[in-house]
């Protein structure tokens, strides 16, 4: 089965360019907020959207998502809202792929099965789950997948090449390589090294290639996108938000601009950047 995530990487592929992938933290800094930015996004240059789903204990967000995670759950954001917000986006966007990120004990509080069936329901197209490993698969991914959904697998550049076949027997969409070591926002990544750890992973699967952590702005995504089948951007979009906030962490006029504003830069620099043959 094609999914909308395989077929806005062929889109972009056949365009000649890597997809941009961008992360925005579902509730931050309220639900109507979110949805609005939600909105935006596609028009400024996002071709795929990560939402987070808010958690109590992101360990491997970084301060700035951390931050984002609990604006959202102090806003009222829940899991059920988040899928309400994802359906509320389908009604007017029927083809930009939307991936649930974050981790998996608000679904197994929610309920795997309901929450696969709501999720569906909702428009949602795959997930990142981030503290479920391979050996895990039967928890979530086997179901994920057998729902139709995309379950999108993170490598590092610890993953050695015995690791990235176990890593890799399930995943689908596209895989997600995290350039640096350590929590997000926290480095920039050595770009010598993603074209060859790109190639590295490419070895093992035919699945796109995104690459994400330490995309900042045009130059720095330009960089990513001449090696990648796409540069995923989040904690640059999250520090945008929040600067744009009022002393009270709410939302002012140019809290969606200041995030579709760094999006539409940060295209610009993906879209400048002609793939390697």
């Amino acid at each position: 089965m094609t999914t909308r995530i395989d077929r806005r990487f062929a889109h972009c592929a056949a365009e000649g360019r890597a997809a941009l992938v961008t992360f925005v933290m579902c509730g931050d800094p309220d639900i109507d907020t979110s949805l609005s930015i939600l909105r935006a996004l596609p028009a400024a240059g996002a071709d795929v959207i990560e939402v987070g789903m808010p958690f109590t204990d992101p360990m491997a967000d970084g301060p700035s998502i951390q931050a984002a995670g609990l604006r959202a759950l102090n806003a009222g954001a829940s899991l059920r809202k988040t899928l309400g917000v994802v359906a509320e986006f389908r009604k007017g966007d029927a083809d930009t792929p939307i991936v649930l990120m974050g981790y998996y004990n608000p679904i197994y509080v929610y309920g795997v099965d309901r929450f696969l069936a709501d999720a569906n329901a909702a428009g949602v197209d795959g997930l990142i789950v981030v503290d479920l490993p391979p050996e895990e698969d039967a928890e979530l991914c086997i179901p994920a997948l057998g729902a139709g959904l995309n379950f999108i697998r993170l490598a590092t550049p610890t993953t050695d090449d015995k690791r990235l076949p176990t890593v890799l027997r399930n995943t689908s969409g596209f895989v997600y390589y995290v350039s640096i070591t350590g929590i997000t926002g926290a480095a920039i990544p050595d770009y010598s090294k993603v074209a060859s750890a790109v190639a590295r992973i490419k070895g093992h699967t035919s699945l796109p290639v995104a690459v994400g952590f330490g995309v900042k702005n045009a130059q720095t995504a330009a960089a990513i996108a001449a090696h990648a089948d796409g540069v995923v951007v989040g904690t640059a979009l999250i520090d945008a938000l929040k600067a744009s906030l009022d002393a009270d962490n709410r939302a002012t006029d140019g809290t969606v601009s200041a995030v579709t504003r760094l999006v539409a830069d940060i295209a610009g620099g993906v879209k400048s950047a002609r793939r390697a043959a």
